[in-house]
């Protein structure tokens, strides 16, 4: 099936440098991957740990609108739990709008305990609150009709948007899923997208993508939605330099931050890896399908991989890790977007077969 490409931006960046650089960095990076014509790029929403920059996705998205032409911009994701229902419809609306209809709302319960914490928020509560505010910002955001509701942290009253959507016939709206079946079950309950985050750091449980979109499958069918497998996003941190030995000798230092200080050292979870030296924990997980590194041949067979297992998605999304410099990071999507892209997405094909034609036809040689 076709496969488009874009970028997951959380995005993270190693502490210590200054926070102003990363983040016109970050939107330099945008205007590269509308030039180089991938797909869409999404932008996360976190608000500790050091490593992750961006709290107000929205704000980043409105700057990319106006630096990008082509580019689908999306929040990846809202975490609906910190925001009043009102308030995530009211900015997707203004958003459609200011991108001429390239905007995505992406929205997710979180999974971040400390960012639950500083808002007082227990994490036990989250999935619940999503839940209560899901129907809500639908209806608000695609819906017609007023909205009355009332919950523990939440009232509406006779709640519409006074601005009318940019989209027809609505906006896209995607559920992310870090490995539960919530996310999958509620993209197929209510006909959304799903963003799957398909390759989690060592010391957390492997995902199933395939049993993923079976969970949304069965949802669908229950409740009588259909979804489609072009609308399903899968992320996964990939690195292509021009040999395979580069592309582990520009990641590796980079990795072993990212392993140990962000996930390790920062959000405290254990990363340790049984029976793995620490100078092979990038080889080792590559080898377990979390991520690709290395080639442009082996990053087309790693996407192959992904889909042969997965039974097919939409879009192949880079999940941006900064495992090596800013320009080598660039250089990586450069490779991605001339010489992997193509691959999946058949727009060399003519050219090859023109040539196999004429070589096909050219008379022998007197």
């Amino acid at each position: 099936m076709y496969t488009g490409f874009g970028a997951f931006l959380s995005p993270l960046h190693q502490p210590g440098q200054d926070p102003h650089l990363t983040i016109r960095r970050d939107l330099r990076l945008v205007e590269q991957l509308d030039e180089l014509n991938f797909d869409e790029c999404w932008f996360g929403e976190h608000h500790s740990l050091g490593w992750p920059t961006i709290g107000a996705p929205e704000t980043m998205i409105a700057a990319a609108a106006e630096r990008t032409s082509q580019i689908k911009l999306a929040n990846g994701v809202v975490t609906l739990p910190f925001h009043h229902p009102f308030h995530v419809a009211t900015r997707a609306t203004l958003l459609d709008h200011l991108t001429r209809g390239r905007y995505i709302l992406g929205v997710g319960p979180g999974a971040t305990p400390n960012d639950a914490r500083i808002l007082g928020i227990d994490m036990d509560e989250l999935k619940r609150m999503s839940h209560e505010a899901l129907p809500n910002v639908i209806e608000l955001v695609n819906g017609e009709r007023a909205v009355d509701d009332k919950t523990d942290w939440y009232s509406l009253n006779d709640a519409k948007m006074q601005l009318p959507r940019y989209s027809r016939p609505g906006i896209e709206m995607a559920i992310s899923s870090a490995g539960s079946p919530n996310g999958p079950r509620v993209a197929g309950t209510y006909g959304m997208s799903l963003l799957s985050f398909g390759a989690p750091p060592p010391g957390f449980p492997a995902v199933d993508l395939a049993q993923q979109w079976r969970y949304a499958e069965e949802a669908a069918e229950e409740n009588g939605r259909t979804i489609d497998r072009k609308d399903w996003r899968v992320a996964v941190p990939l690195y292509i330099a021009e040999t395979r030995e580069q592309a582990y000798e520009d990641a590796r230092e980079g990795f072993d931050k990212w392993l140990h200080g962000y996930w390790g050292e920062a959000a405290g979870f254990d990363v340790s890896m049984e029976g793995v030296d620490r100078s092979r924990e990038l080889e080792a997980m590559v080898e377990r399908g979390r991520a690709i590194v290395g080639s442009v041949e082996d990053a087309i067979a790693g996407i192959e991989h992904l889909q042969e297992t997965t039974g097919g998605f939409g879009t192949f999304l880079t999940y941006v890790v900064n495992w090596a410099s800013h320009d080598k990071t660039r250089r990586s999507f450069e490779l991605l977007a001339e010489e992997v892209a193509p691959h999946f997405t058949g727009t060399a094909r003519r050219g090859i077969e023109s040539i196999e034609r004429s070589v096909a036809n050219r008379e022998p040689a007197a």
